[in-house]
């Protein structure tokens, strides 16, 4: 605009457009800036999450801890070596005063009843899977939690994009309704109508940057990067909201393949198996031994037998009603809780994928009925004011509202198709499945 222009503008006006043409300069730079940032893909971001992401990392590492576990629990006690000096004779301490004087070495080793070691395997084997497959739960987790934050940053950046695009819009409306003003043929209320709506875009494109630069820190934490690290996501993303088999179909899916009901079953498992060990503990464990004992020779001369010992024994079980029926009831409610815990879960885990289907199918019908008939109605519409208003055949107000219509219905497109793909994201994860994908050509 020319400093000649400017100047027939009125005081207020002429301010207002200095700080757009400020805030104009800026944007470009930020632009530029972007620009030399890294593109990064979904897949690009998905991979680096399952990667990097600490918690998911801790996760693992439990998981390899337990399973040192079961080797553990069903090897035998170590067996315990034992050294004795026996019938000494307190006078004078002598080995060959007395004739039952002796030293002594000897080994014993435990045996549990027999089935007690296998359940203790078994029960920290069951344990060492539900961690496993808790891994796979915080896998999905992470992967929805990463889809979803992508997908917002898409929309943000989608919504920059269209909220820049308006203001160079609403700028060309400014300089129609200057040129009818300066020639007598407009209002000056008209030009100051369009700059207050430039300013709301200009204040709603910084509430934007503001969101996308909070979303971009959480994405870039589930990738344990930096928080100012500079990527952008793809411009020319192709994008296809696929068909889903039905609601029953994914219910049915999720009961079969979602990790943590398969966690808990394999902690009901494990419950099992110690409620078994806890009714095994009504019978002895024993221990055999052996010992030999060394025997000096007479004072004479005279030569004295060793003596070779065995044992037997065991412990006896006398204490029962305080002790291993107590034991038995507390494993049978422990394994209560976790058949509790398992029906929950899988309530919830229904309710998710009922909720994440019923969020799919109403978004996906709604960013087609924006894609084909609102937007494209609305960017007729608003093309359509635009001229008349520059013949003087349509009023200047119609003219704002029309562009604002259209950048509201565009703006409302990109959330649809945001939150479908989100509510995909989360279908899946609620199903435990990769059989649905969305179609992204990158």
């Amino acid at each position: 605009m020319r400093d000649k222009e400017i100047r027939k503008l009125p005081g207020q006006c002429r301010l207002g457009l200095l700080v757009s043409l400020l805030l104009m300069s800026t944007i470009a730079q930020a632009t530029t800036t972007q620009n030399n940032c890294e593109e990064l893909t979904l897949k690009q971001a998905i991979t680096a999450s399952l990667t990097g992401n600490p918690d998911l990392a801790a996760i693992k590492t439990r998981y390899e801890s337990l399973a040192a576990i079961p080797s553990q629990r069903s090897t035998l006690p170590d067996p315990v070596l034992s050294l004795a000096g026996l019938n000494l004779p307190t006078d004078t301490f002598n080995l060959d005063q007395e004739n039952m004087t002796q030293l002594q070495i000897g080994i014993s080793q435990k045996f549990p009843f027999p089935g007690k070691l296998k359940l203790k395997e078994q029960s920290a084997a069951f344990e060492a899977e539900a961690a496993l497959e808790q891994v796979g739960e915080a896998r999905l987790n992470l992967v929805k939690t990463t889809r979803k934050t992508w997908w917002d940053i898409f929309y943000l950046q989608k919504s920059l994009r269209i909220i820049l695009a308006n203001q160079d819009l609403l700028r060309e409306t400014v300089s129609a309704a200057r040129k009818k003003y300066e020639v007598g043929k407009g209002l000056q209320q008209d030009v100051l109508l369009a700059q207050v709506e430039l300013s709301r875009l200009i204040d709603r494109e910084t509430s934007v940057k503001n969101s996308l630069e909070q979303k971009k820190a959480a994405l870039a934490a589930l990738l344990d990067r930096p928080p100012d690290l500079c990527f952008v996501l793809p411009t020319s993303t192709a994008l296809t909201l696929p068909e889903t088999p039905s609601v029953d179909e994914l219910r049915k899916k999720a009961i079969a393949n979602r990790p943590g009901l398969l966690a808990l079953k394999k902690k009901i498992d494990a419950a099992q198996a110690r409620i078994d060990l806890a009714r095994k503990d009504y019978f002895p464990d024993f221990t055999l031994g052996a010992a030999y004992g060394f025997r000096h020779d007479l004072p004479d001369g005279s030569a004295r037998a060793n003596f070779a010992t065995f044992k037997l024994s065991m412990n006896l079980p006398v204490w029962t009603s305080t002790k291993q029926d107590q034991a038995v009831a507390q494993r049978t409610s422990e394994s209560l809780t976790s058949r509790h815990n398992y029906r929950a879960f899988r309530n919830k885990v229904q309710n998710e994928v009922t909720t994440e289907y019923s969020e799919y199918t109403n978004t996906m019908q709604q960013t087609e009925l924006y894609r084909t008939s609102l937007v494209p109605q609305a960017e007729q519409t608003a093309a359509a004011m635009l001229k008349g208003y520059q013949v003087n055949k349509v009023d200047f107000l119609n003219v704002v509202r029309a562009q604002l219509a259209l950048y509201n219905f565009k703006i409302t497109y990109w959330k649809r198709l945001s939150s479908a793909f989100k509510a995909l994201a989360g279908l899946e994860a609620a199903t435990g499945t990769s059989v649905i994908r969305e179609s992204i050509h990158e």
